[in-house]
């Protein structure tokens, strides 16, 4: 775990703290940031777990992939299918 998902851990702990306060008091301002401030330490904890996966280069994420598709071959075929679609009308949409 790295300094930002520390940091958006932290964020996360106090926006549940000010939502919370928020909800007792009746404060709908107070309830807002708190949300906000959980959704951004959410976003932090998530940009701190990609760091922390590209650290260490593509290497393990690859191996972490084949193995995944040797494992359960009907679930990447599925996952490649619609990524594929999704592709196709991506680039259908651009004409």
């Amino acid at each position: 775990m790295n300094e930002t998902s520390l940091k958006g851990e932290a964020q996360n702990i106090g926006g549940s703290l000010k939502e919370a306060a928020g909800n007792v008091t009746g404060n709908s301002r107070l309830q807002g940031e708190g949300v906000i401030d959980q959704v951004t330490g959410g976003v932090n904890k998530a940009i701190g777990a990609a760091q922390d996966a590209l650290a260490g280069g593509p290497a393990p994420m690859i191996d972490q992939a084949r193995d995944f598709a040797r494992r359960r071959p009907w679930a990447t075929a599925a996952l490649v299918g619609t990524l594929g679609l999704a592709l196709i009308n991506t680039l259908r949409g651009k004409q």
